[in-house]
């Protein structure tokens, strides 16, 4: 369900206005994640680190307003009750990808069996868009596994009325004997600050740090 929002009395108000009209800008953000106990538990649960990620920054976004706001058919400004995931299967063959989406469930058992079943069922659909009737809830979460990196950028239109962040993960990486996985965030300024964006990343790590609370055995 979208929700509208009361944009005159809104306590975003100016700096929205300030940086959709004025310093027209987005920006990225990448932090390294300390997945040492996320990837244990996985192992030790059998579980795909992959879906167990992907559910982490998905509930992390769903459980802040800022993450999820959009404009609706008639360019009203609001927020999703929720956003799903838009997320990329890798072809070897063409070495191309697709996209397909999943429900979200904020039950992790139900979120990993949908996106394990999703994943089957398109895996050699070979065309951009592999599952079709995309919501406009989504939440795009891409991977690059191939490759550790320490900066991610995206170069899109500052006029793009996209709101939504978009999400980019890399290759684990040991250091000081913890494994890492670097996470970018490409955001519009309109709708987040540092101070927002900081606490998603934050809120991310104490998921991963916690996983054996919502990630139960396979």
């Amino acid at each position: 369900m979208f929700n509208s929002i009361d944009f005159e009395n809104w306590e975003r108000k100016d700096y929205y206005n300030y940086y959709i009209n004025f310093l027209k800008c987005r920006y990225s953000m990448t932090v390294n994640i300390d997945v040492t106990e996320l990837l244990s538990v996985c192992k030790d649960r059998n579980v795909k680190f992959f879906n167990a990620f992907m559910y982490a920054i998905l509930k992390t976004v769903n459980s802040h307003k800022e993450f999820r706001m959009a404009k609706d058919k008639d360019g009203n400004l609001g927020y999703w009750d929720y956003v799903v995931p838009t997320y990329t299967i890798f072809h070897k063959d063409t070495e191309t990808f697709s996209d397909i989406w999943s429900e979200y469930s904020d039950d992790f058992s139900v979120f990993y069996d949908e996106t394990l079943k999703d994943m089957e069922k398109y895996k050699d659909v070979h065309k951009i868009k592999a599952r079709e009737d995309f919501p406009p809830n989504t939440c795009p979460i891409s991977c690059v596994p191939w490759i550790t990196f320490s900066g991610y950028s995206i170069d899109a239109p500052v006029d793009a009325p996209m709101l939504i962040p978009v999400f980019t993960f890399g290759k684990y990486f040991n250091e000081s004997e913890k494994i890492k996985v670097p996470l970018a965030m490409y955001i519009h300024h309109a709708v987040a600050d540092g101070f927002h964006t900081s606490r998603l990343f934050n809120d991310i790590q104490l998921l991963c740090d916690n996983s054996r609370d919502w990630i139960y055995k396979r």
